[in-house]
């Protein structure tokens, strides 16, 4: 297995490809090891200055501190992630361990249609994702997760992209913002 990478927006994440499925489950972030019982995961979380994991169907991606290279860090994390691959499993997660049943309104069924189609790939581009979280009085709150969370450039995609197409679309919208 050849786990290639890629550069994200964000100098502090970086995008790790096995080339093969890592999610079955959708996307997720881990920022505390203790929250998973999943080895990959808990050793990556291990890795001095590693400050997070985002799981997405077909990559990985890394943030880390500020202080620490992606030299130190780089190497160890494709050894992982090939030593877990070389075992023989086919994923990192079957399903979701975050399983959530929601009953929408018609204004947030349109807003999370939205995201997906139209703003959830171009953010899975730069190894992040952005998950709906509440629409009230005319503000959608949202969630960036993996490379997109603590991105230097996510305040300006937030607002010139996901609120100027939103807002285009749903004339409900007023705002979004971040949380």
């Amino acid at each position: 297995m050849f786990v290639q990478t890629e550069t994200t927006p964000n100098p502090n994440s970086l995008k790790f490809l096995p080339g093969t499925v890592v999610s079955k489950g959708g996307s997720f972030e881990i920022t505390k090891k203790d929250d998973v019982k999943n080895e990959l995961i808990r050793n990556l979380m291990s890795i001095n200055g590693v400050e997070g994991v985002f799981l997405s169907k077909e990559f990985i991606s890394i943030n880390k501190y500020e202080e620490i290279s992606w030299d130190e860090i780089k190497h160890i994390v494709i050894s992982l992630i090939n030593d877990f691959y070389s075992s023989g499993k086919e994923c990192i997660i079957d399903k979701s361990p975050f399983e959530v049943e929601e009953n929408l309104g018609e204004i947030e069924k349109k807003i999370v249609q939205i995201l997906d189609q139209k703003i959830r790939p171009a953010v899975a581009k730069d190894g992040g994702d952005i998950k709906f979280k509440e629409f009230k009085d005319g503000v959608v709150k949202v969630q960036l997760q993996g490379s997109c969370s603590g991105c230097p450039s996510s305040t300006m995609t937030l607002k010139q992209g996901v609120q100027n197409l939103l807002c285009h679309y749903l004339p409900e919208v007023k705002e979004v913002v971040a949380i």
